[in-house]
């Protein structure tokens, strides 16, 4: 698992009774979420895409109505980074069949990109402004995707440039070698990023991340990754793909996450 995490950028981890149980528990919760009129303005992309930021109501250790976030995938988070962080309440992310639609305001440019390049991203480089300049304003920890319900392959899977964050590291880390350190999180590194970025395209192959209730997903903090579409719903297919998301923010900011391994 280590390896893999270490070279691919991304592990996958195979049916965990723990996983399984807090998927049931939290199963409900997700699915109020989407019809909660509080968080309506999550749905996105002509409502084939709900967003769902903050939308679970877990607590700081992951447990959803007394039943904890645990399994293997969480104790190798602890071996691996140390005492798991507080985790914010997970982003629910829920794609439903006709995904991707142009989000609100989206350009034609950045709808193409999502629609050929799955809009794949960095994790935590947020863009200010009409320009959309990027800094490191929410440096993560890892990504921890648990599927909550069972839906098939070709239903809006994640897919992930395998290798590449070891490229974005490298772009950033020449970008920020004459910056000073205590302004890593502030400076703007949207040329180098989109530059870095453009190289994992061209030389890391994407896979395509796929699991069921109660297994789960491991990314490494810097690893480009993306949406696939589900253009049309087949038989027997659910009608949504619903997946929990913690990404805690790693101790020691900018700085940690470029620097740990």
């Amino acid at each position: 698992m280590v390896s893999a995490l270490a070279a691919r950028g991304w592990t996958r981890f195979g049916w965990d009774a723990g996983i399984a149980a807090w998927v049931e528990a939290a199963l409900p919760h997700a699915m109020a979420s989407m019809e909660d009129p509080a968080l309506a303005e999550w749905w996105d992309c002509e409502d084939t895409w709900f967003i769902g930021v903050d939308a679970l109501h877990n607590d700081e250790s992951g447990a959803v109505s007394g039943q904890p976030l645990a399994g293997q995938a969480v104790d190798f988070i602890h071996e691996t980074f140390g005492a798991m962080p507080p985790l914010h309440r997970a982003q629910v992310s829920v794609v439903r069949p006709g995904y991707p639609r142009p989000r609100r305001g989206e350009s034609e440019a950045g709808f193409r990109y999502r629609d050929r390049r799955f809009a794949a991203h960095v994790d935590g480089l947020k863009f200010e402004g009409p320009d959309r300049r990027r800094t490191i304003a929410e440096p993560h920890a890892f990504i921890l995707g648990i599927p909550m319900n069972d839906a098939p392959a070709h239903a809006a899977p994640l897919v992930v440039w395998e290798g590449s964050h070891e490229v974005i590291r490298a772009g950033m880390a020449d970008f920020l070698k004459d910056v000073p350190r205590a302004d890593w999180g502030r400076v703007d590194i949207t040329d180098a990023y989109v530059a870095a970025r453009k190289r994992a395209f061209e030389t890391c192959p994407m896979v395509e991340v796929h699991a069921r209730p109660g297994e789960c997903y491991l990314m490494h903090r810097l690893v480009v990754h993306g949406v696939k579409g589900w253009e049309t719903r087949r038989a027997g297919d659910p009608e949504n793909r619903i997946i929990a998301y913690f990404r805690p923010e790693i101790a020691g900011g900018a700085e940690a996450w470029l620097d740990q391994p």
